[in-house]
């Protein structure tokens, strides 16, 4: 056999494998967070909105961190498609940075958090992942509903 032929049948046997594993950890796992629907619904259903912009990096990591769920999020779009203002809904709201949560209660949390944050924040429960891997989902709320003072914003200061 000639040498290019044997480079040519490792490589494609490389992608192969490399295609298979991919595949099945996807398959096998596809939102290691388990199903957020529920949970951004809850969200969304307690009155909470997540304040971003479309060009904001941890808006995106948020986004992301929810997976197929982020279409469910209760969010608001903050900026014009040029990137260069903020609309009034935001400038209402009070919103001076991205992404922020605002509380029925008034309260905020900016930046990015956790899911576990929002979780605690809201009242939301996560979904959990049961011995099999799929996950159980419940998105009532919860008898807590304790956060970090430290990200926590009073809207009467964050005016």
């Amino acid at each position: 056999m000639d040498k290019k032929y044997i480079v040519g049948f490792v490589v494609a046997i490389v992608v192969i494998v490399g295609a298979l594993i991919f595949i099945n950890g996807f398959v096998n796992n596809p939102n290691p967070n388990g199903d957020l629907a529920a949970f951004a619904q809850c969200l969304k259903t307690k009155g909470i909105i997540f304040y971003g912009a479309w060009w904001c990096p941890h808006c995106h990591n948020t986004k992301a961190m929810f997976g197929s769920a982020a279409a469910d999020l209760p969010y608001v779009e903050c900026s014009n498609p040029a990137g260069t203002a903020q609309n009034q809904t935001c400038d209402d709201a009070g919103v001076t940075s991205y992404p922020t949560w605002v509380f029925p209660d008034g309260s905020r949390l900016v930046g990015e958090q956790t899911l576990q944050a929002l979780a605690d924040k809201s009242g939301c429960v996560l979904p959990a992942q049961d011995q099999t891997g799929s996950s159980a989902v419940s998105a009532v709320p919860t008898t807590t509903g304790s956060s970090s003072a430290a990200t926590v914003v009073a809207s009467s200061s964050a005016q």
